[in-house]
């Protein structure tokens, strides 16, 4: 099931909803909303814009470290890496 950068968390949806925001937060990094080596927003600001609960948004965050996209600086947030993945290759 794929996800596109403006969607929002579907709670009734088959997939749960940390891997939809992991999901939502790749395709906004994709298009461009954020920049290699720039920080994300924060934790509180994605639960603010998306409604899930803290744990959710860690969740999510924590798939995208795994796979590669971002990276976390203890005490600075959550950075997009160099190179994040294509469309094609995740």
């Amino acid at each position: 099931m794929d996800f596109g950068p403006d969607d929002q968390i579907d709670y009734e949806g088959p997939v749960t909803p940390y891997r939809q925001l992991a999901a939502i937060l790749k395709a906004r990094i994709q298009r461009g909303d954020w920049q290699p080596n720039r920080p994300i927003p924060s934790e509180a600001r994605l639960v603010q814009e998306y409604g899930p609960a803290r744990t959710t948004v860690r969740r999510a965050i924590a798939v995208l470290v795994e796979e590669g996209v971002l990276f976390v600086v203890p005490q600075r947030g959550t950075f997009v890496a160099a190179s994040p993945p294509t469309p094609e290759q995740g």
